[in-house]
């Protein structure tokens, strides 16, 4: 059968978008045969898979996992053949355009049209064919534009058929199957939206390497190529292409061990280095200890650049990406230079030296070479000061730590021929509190924060830093699965990514309620992280939190329910589901919940100090709620999956390492500044609290609107922001008639003075310097226009992060008691309303706000 161009091209725009959705696959994969459908297994037969052997090395590996993967559904293996040994059995053709002779014969026959898959970045076709060559009934086709193209195609198959990413990481099982069936037609996937897409393995001390030296491969004894390959299997099963290796102290440098670069390039993974890292070295396990200080460009520039050059020497022959510039050994400022505009210089003349040097190794024409330039901490300090950054590298724009973009390209840079990044984290280590426990970002910010990079030109590189890769398995498969297509989750259907992804895992029985007990799970962290448990900072006296005893009450309210669904779950999963459904949705909910009941009834007990057998009942929960929370985490580490995962999940803080940058270990409470529970909340109230997305009407403005962003919020079910987020900023004296605006109906008894408190997610602005600006107005007033922002090496922006806020405060009158409608206007996109409260006083200091109350 010809594959049309007509049919090529609307695949691109329908089949292409069905395909991607893992949920849909069971629309083209099924285990009942249908008319036309090509069996991969039956009863009777099981389809070869056929590799050219001269192919690229990829993809045999990826075809021998999908071999695996079919025997892990059907108990029954599929042979793995370089020619097809049965002509008149169907056969499964894996390859790789200009790399499979076969494949291309079936292009030059004209059975299989492949003109819009030439020349493409990691694209592929699955189709099937029928009479691909004489004797063979029907085939299915797996080609690729690249080596990639092919392995993702392939690993596309294995999810459709209902093999997880996570099948060894998170002990995924599939559901067993006695056939297979792939319904005819053709479905193409590709170009990916992002072309370098990836992790770092970072902050590994506590998780990954102790695993890997005493679980996993004790004869290495460290991270070394058992451990990679399956990291790079799981990167080309979530269609990533890139990797940061692990660099800290702890872990042998990756290029220390000479099997790990050819294994990488073995799996076609594109090695990079992280921000601190030049020129694929890892500083700190690879230069001398006792020469730190010769780590000095200014001192020492030969000695340094023949460092690099040793390295690009040995590696250029691979395909990497190599981060330009220079920082301190390990995340700190680059020595040398006393002044910025010595640095500036410095770094201009680092970017000529090491572009020599991938001329001289790599490439002659060397802006065809990939090259990143992070603008990390310090360094976008200097980009902003005028750093001049040579054309053709990447400009990769880091996150503040806490997932929010610090920076986003002007419309004079988007003319850059080398694009733009993202270093994004999921998991830190750093200032003010980290956070290495549990995976707690909604991905409703990532989400909001990356589809905006997006749209200011960061189509380049995406880069993750998701710690130990455990237990961050839910928010690197959504970074992901955007970065390979940034439209595939939207306004409309991002509150379904938690069912979609249960389905995907376990199937629809228990999708909806772990969809639930997800959406709980994150909203109840993202208003305080449960490695940020402590209201004080490091080197801070200990002191109580600011949330009143009814917002105690709520949290404590929400981690039971969180704490019984997650045990009801367990209980009535499959017994084969357990592990996976542990170590994905129940270790973390059980996790968070029983951190926030040995923290708060710790400081209940405290409250109660005037009642000693309350306050005793209060310190045993707390003591309790800490045992069984340790208790957990050994089960994880013992029991789960057979003690497979032994040593990857500690408690934070798993040491007293990095001491100024974590929380302190957990004991029952001391300090004396606890507010009595008798008298907590005994003022009087007279306020308004709106959620922001709970408006009653809107209107869009000369050049966008407010939007809901659904599931990112302190709390209620989502935040409001403008859209489009590249629309122009409204100026500040045409904003009643041009900004787009909400409307609240409100009810009053009181006249007279009140205070509007505005929480934000505290993003960054977009403009640098600009601040976040909005706007509101009281039924026909003038607009007042209110601005807010923080530095992030600011105490405020710190507080910021840790609490999920910022607020902006301004005054004003109300006339009269009644109806009324108050008006907000948005100034700039970027910002990102969650909670406003009117109050008129009577308020006690509040975490996360009074619940909201409606109109009357």
């Amino acid at each position: 059968m010809k594959i049309l161009r007509s049919a090529l091209v609307f695949l691109f725009t329908s089949l292409g978008v069905c395909a991607q959705n893992r949920a849909d696959s069971a629309a083209w994969v099924h285990d009942t045969a249908q008319r036309g459908d090509f069996v991969l297994v039956d009863r009777a037969r099981v389809a070869d898979l056929v590799v050219a052997p001269d192919d690229f090395k990829v993809v045999s590996l990826a075809a021998t996992d999908l071999a695996t993967d079919i025997e892990r559904v059907t108990g029954r293996k599929p042979a793995l053949q370089t020619t097809a040994r049965t002509p008149s059995a169907p056969v499964v053709l894996i390859g790789t355009l200009g790399g499979s002779a076969t494949i291309d014969e079936l292009v030059r026959a004209g059975k299989l049209d492949v003109d819009d898959l030439r020349g493409a970045w990691e694209s592929f076709v699955i189709a099937t064919v029928e009479n691909p060559f004489p004797g063979a009934p029907s085939a299915l086709v797996i080609v690729g534009s690249d080596r990639r193209g092919t392995a993702f195609g392939v690993y596309e198959l294995s999810q459709a058929i209902g093999v997880s990413p996570w099948h060894w990481w998170a002990d995924v099982p599939p559901a067993k199957k006695s056939a297979l069936y792939v319904a005819a037609g053709t479905r193409r996937f590709g170009p990916p939206s992002v072309k370098y897409r990836g992790l770092f393995i970072n902050d590994e001390d506590w998780g990954l390497e102790p695993w890997a030296a005493k679980t996993f491969d004790p004869e290495r004894g460290n991270l070394g190529p058992k451990t990679y390959a399956r990291v790079f299997e799981l990167l080309l099963r979530l269609k990533a292409n890139t990797l940061w290796p692990a660099m800290h102290a702890c872990s042998t440098p990756f290029n220390a061990i000479p099997e790990n670069a050819p294994l990488a390039d073995d799996y076609a993974i594109v090695m990079g280095s992280s921000h601190a890292e030049p020129m694929l070295r890892n500083n700190v396990g690879e230069w001398p200890h006792d020469r730190a200080a010769d780590y000095n460009y200014i001192t020492n520039r030969e000695g340094v650049r023949a460092y690099w050059d040793e390295r690009v020497r040995t590696n250029g022959r691979f395909e990497n990406i190599y981060t330009l510039g220079m920082r301190g050994i390990h995340d700190s400022n680059m020595q040398g230079p006393k002044t910025d505009a010595q640095r500036i210089a410095t770094l201009e003349q680092i970017f000529a030296d090491q572009r020599a040097m991938l001329a001289e190794h790599v490439r002659r024409d060397v802006e065809h070479v990939p090259q990143i330039f992070c603008a990390y901490k310090e360094v976008l300090g200097l980009y902003r000061q005028g750093l001049r950054v040579p054309d053709d590298v990447t400009i990769v724009w880091p996150d503040d730590n806490f997932g929010y973009i610090r920076n986003y390209a002007s419309p004079d840079e988007l003319k850059r021929a080398g694009g733009f990044g993202i270093y994004y984290h999921l998991s830190y280590l750093g200032a003010p509190l980290s956070y290495l426990w549990l995976y707690t970002t909604p991905p409703a910010l990532v989400w909001e924060e990356m589809t905006k990079a997006y749209d200011y030109g960061a189509h380049t590189l995406w880069i993750a830093n998701a710690g130990d890769i455990k237990p961050a398995e839910i928010g690197l498969s959504f970074f992901l699965e955007l970065a390979w297509d940034v439209h595939r989750w939207n306004r409309e259907n991002l509150p379904d990514f938690f069912r979609d992804w249960a389905t995907r895992q376990f199937g629809p029985a228990h999708a909806t309620e772990i969809a639930g007990i997800l959406r709980t799970y994150f909203q109840l962290n993202y208003a305080r992280k449960p490695e940020h448990l402590q209201w004080w900072l490091p080197g801070q006296p200990p002191h109580a939190s600011p949330l009143s005893l009814a917002e105690i009450q709520q949290r404590l309210a929400a981690a039971k329910s969180l704490t019984a669904r997650a045990d009801a779950l367990l209980a009535t999963v499959p017994p084969e589901q357990r592990d996976a459904v542990f170590e994905l949705v129940v270790y973390p909910a059980r996790g968070a919940a029983l951190a926030n009941e040995r923290c708060f009834y710790g400081e209940l007990a405290v409250r109660s100090a005037a009642d000693s057998a309350q306050a005793k009942n209060y310190a045993d929960a707390a003591l309790a709620a800490d045992a069984q929370l340790k208790e957990e985490t050994r089960v994880f580490n013992e029991q789960i999956a057979g003690g497979k995962w032994r040593g990857i999940m500690n408690l934070e803080p798993a040491d007293t390492q990095w001491r100024t940058m974590r929380i302190a270990p957990w004991t029952l409470p001391k300090f004396s500044d606890a507010p009595a529970a008798a008298t907590d909340d005994a003022r009087p109230r007279a306020f308004v609290a709106l959620e922001a997305e709970h408006f009653t009407d809107r209107r869009a403005g000369a050049r966008g609107a407010w939007e809901i962003v659904p599931g990112l919020g302190r709390t209620g079910d989502g935040s409001v922001a403008v859209f489009p987020t590249t629309a122009a900023s409204v100026d500040p004296a045409r904003i009643a008639s041009d900004a787009p605006r909400l409307d609240y109906a409100i009810a009053l008894e009181n006249s007279g003075a009140f205070a509007a408190t505005f929480y934000l997610i505290p993003t960054q602005p977009i403009r640098a310097g600009r601040g976040l600006r909005l706007a509101f107005a009281l039924d026909d007033q003038p607009p007042q226009e209110v601005v807010v922002g923080a530095r992030d090496d600011s105490t405020e922006w710190a507080q910021g992060v840790l609490d999920a806020t910022l607020i902006g405060r301004a005054k004003f009158e109300f006339a009269s008691p009644g109806a009324h409608t108050l008006h907000v206007y948005g100034v700039d996109p970027g910002v990102v309303l969650d909670k406003i409260v009117l109050d008129a006083g009577g308020l006690p200091p509040s975490y996360l706000g009074p619940p909201e109350t409606r109109p009357r």
